[in-house]
C-alpha cells in the first residue's frame, strides 16, 4: 500500500468548507499523502508546485471560483534587508536559534498553547492538544527540524545553542531548493521584538548559508490583513498557474 501512494501518488479532494481567510466564501483542497521512502522527493515537487506539508499529507486550494490564495517564496541568495528589518535583527541579537530534529517536548507545547490561546483563540488549531502538537512535529517522512530560539548565554559561540526559557520555535522542512516553514510560534508576551519576522529573517539567512536559494512561506491571501506580513520580503516569486513570478 505504502509503495503504491509513493510511487505513485493519489490525490483527493476536500468537501466545500467555510474559508479560514476570507468571509463568505467556501474552501476546498486537493491533497495526498506524504509517506514511505520517496516522501522527501514528493514533498520537494509538490512544495515547488504551490503545496504545503501538515504532517504526512500535502495540500493545496482548489477552489472553484477562488484563486486568492498565491504560493509565496523568497528568493534567498538576493534578499535585501531593509532599514526595518535590520531594526528587528538588532532588537534580536541577544537571541540564537538551534536545529534540534522534529522531536516534540512539553516545552515546545506550552509555548504553542500560549500562542494559540493569545493569538489564534478562534482559528482551527484552537482545541490541538499535547498529542495533537507530537503528531504535528513528529508524524512526517520527510526532512524536517524544529528551530528553537533562546536567549544566548556565554558559551553559545561554542555550542550554538541559547539558555533560559524557549522564547520561539519554528516547524520547517528542508527541501533541495530551500527552506519550507510549516509553522511558528513564539512568546506572545515578547511582541515588541516582532518575533514572527525576526524568524523569517533567520531562516533565510539559513537558507543561505545552506546554498539554498528560496524560503517558502506559504501562501498569501490578497484581501486578508493577517496574510500581508509576507509581501515585506523581498525579491520574492508568487506561483501564478505553473510558473513562479517574481512580484517585489
Amino acid at each position: 500500500m505504502t509503495e503504491q501512494i509513493t510511487d505513485t501518488p493519489q490525490f483527493y479532494l476536500t468537501a466545500p468548507a467555510p474559508c479560514p481567510y476570507l468571509a463568505g466564501r467556501q474552501e476546498r483542497k486537493v491533497f495526498t499523502h506524504l509517506v514511505g521512502r520517496r516522501a522527501a522527493g514528493l514533498n520537494d515537487i509538490l512544495t515547488q508546485g504551490g503545496f504545503r506539508r501538515s504532517q504526512n499529507i500535502a495540500y493545496r486550494p482548489s477552489c472553484e471560483s477562488c484563486r486568492a490564495c498565491v504560493s509565496v517564496r523568497v528568493l534567498a541568495d538576493r534578499f535585501e534587508t531593509t532599514k526595518s528589518f535590520r531594526r528587528i535583527l538588532k532588537a534580536n541579537a541577544d537571541l540564537i536559534g538551534a536545529e534540534r530534529g522534529a522531536l516534540p517536548t512539553s516545552e515546545q507545547y506550552s509555548l504553542f498553547r500560549r500562542y494559540l490561546d493569545a493569538r489564534h483563540s478562534d482559528g482551527g488549531m484552537a482545541d490541538m492538544t499535547v498529542l495533537d502538537y507530537a503528531m504535528m512535529v513528529e508524524d512526517t517522512f520527510v526532512d524536517t527540524m524544529i528551530v528553537e530560539y533562546r536567549r544566548r548565554g556565554p558559551d553559545s559561540s561554542f555550542t550554538k545553542r541559547g539558555e533560559g526559557p524557549l522564547i520561539g520555535a519554528a516547524l520547517t522542512d528542508v527541501l533541495g531548493d530551500g527552506l519550507s516553514m510549516v509553522y511558528s510560534f513564539y512568546d506572545p508576551e515578547l511582541a515588541d521584538r516582532s518575533l514572527g519576522t525576526f524568524m523569517i529573517l533567520d531562516h533565510i539567512r539559513r537558507a543561505r548559508w545552506r546554498g539554498l536559494p528560496h524560503v517558502y512561506l506559504g501562501y498569501w491571501v490578497e484581501g486578508s490583513e493577517k496574510m500581508d506580513y509576507k509581501r515585506r520580503f523581498c525579491p520574492q516569486e508568487h506561483l501564478i498557474g505553473e510558473t513562479w513570478i517574481r512580484a517585489d
